[in-house]
């Protein structure tokens, strides 16, 4: 039996009637740039968000960026974030001239550990980047306290985790900002690259909108140096209808895990943690295993797709040895680079195919 890793054929097929005449709408309009689509996209995003403004942008690595563009980080400045994460997060740092100030994981969530934050603030240090990642949000109760005692902006990395909640309340609502991608693999995922900003704060609203048009406004009167960052009208088309189904399918992703954790109870295979207070969207199903690489190499023979995020974390990055780590420096995201798998939870997966996996990982042990 195959089971892909993530299969977005399948979701196309269920979905195509509305998908494509989306698409051939933009098409007849032929308003590509900022147009009514985009528009009617970010008023969506507005309401299924319950943020009071959304900016789309080109991707979620620009939407990070721009954020802190919009926050004036400078070269010299640090930003806090996590060593475990997709590169984009400390990246858009480092684009600036800033400096990335990692802090270490908590072991259970995978996300940046409250406690060891307060400790790595300076008088440099302009904000914080939690990530919410796999789909679950960092503690942000506490990353707020810290913030606020400290006066630090929050830019929340929501890239993974559209449609989240902690204590009731959606991702991107906590910090001054939450930053979201669409990616084609995320779970809501366009027909390329996408990305969105959202805030309930207006004039940094509106700085975002200037940014992500080079700047201008009016047309051709320039008050900043931005760039060109604006989400296509044909991907936020696409997006529009997609967003429709984001809460079906992902509480289909959270069955799935249900089902995936029910299997593997008992055993040596250590399941996602969920805290208490989070509704996950499970964008990935992360185990931590002994012996991962030789279990990711017995899966593959039994036509089984697995995948590492992350295998080496962010401060042992070739493109990060200015900083000075070594390894020791951050052990828990270090350790699970060695220990986490990935297993396919898309929402359109059939029950025997998450039992063929678990059986195949316990037959394994």
């Amino acid at each position: 039996m195959k089971v892909p890793i993530l299969d977005l054929k399948a979701q196309y097929a269920a979905i195509k009637d509305e998908i494509n005449p989306a698409i051939n709408q933009v098409c007849q309009s032929q308003l590509f740039c900022l147009g009514p689509a985009l528009a009617e996209f970010e008023e969506k995003i507005t309401q299924y968000c319950q943020s009071k403004y959304a900016i789309g942008l080109s991707s979620g690595s620009d939407a990070l960026l721009v954020s802190l563009m919009a926050l004036d980080i400078k070269p010299g400045d640090e930003v806090i974030t996590s060593p475990f994460t997709f590169f984009a997060t400390a990246g858009s740092v480092a684009r600036l001239g800033a400096k990335p100030v990692f802090v270490d994981i908590d072991p259970h969530s995978y996300n940046i550990d409250p406690a060891l934050i307060e400790e790595k603030i300076t008088e440099k240090t302009q904000a914080i980047i939690p990530v919410h990642l796999f789909g679950q949000i960092a503690q942000m109760k506490n990353i707020m306290e810290i913030a606020e005692r400290h006066d630090l902006a929050v830019i929340e990395d929501a890239a993974q985790s559209t449609g989240a909640t902690q204590n009731g309340k959606k991702c991107g609502n906590f910090g001054l900002c939450g930053c979201f991608s669409f990616y084609p693999t995320k779970n809501l995922g366009g027909f390329g690259d996408g990305g969105m900003v959202t805030t309930n704060n207006e004039s940094f609203a509106e700085k975002i909108k200037c940014l992500r048009d080079h700047g201008q406004k009016p047309r051709y009167f320039y008050k900043i140096i931005g760039g060109n960052f604006r989400l296509d009208c044909i991907q936020a088309a696409v997006l529009s209808v997609k967003l429709k189904y984001l809460d079906q399918w992902n509480d289909k992703r959270r069955q799935n895990a249900a089902l995936y954790d029910n299997l593997f109870a008992g055993s040596a295979v250590k399941p996602p943690q969920i805290d208490s207070n989070n509704v996950s969207t499970y964008h990935q199903y992360t185990v931590t295993v002994a012996q991962r690489d030789r279990l990711k190499e017995y899966l593959a023979e039994k036509e089984i797709s697995s995948a590492i995020f992350y295998p080496h974390p962010l401060h042992l990055q070739e493109c990060f040895r200015q900083l000075g780590h070594s390894k020791g420096d951050f052990p828990v995201a270090e350790r699970l680079c060695e220990d986490i798998l990935s297993l396919p939870i898309y929402p359109e997966l059939k029950k025997e195919q998450i039992e063929y996996v678990a059986n195949a990982i316990l037959e394994f042990y």
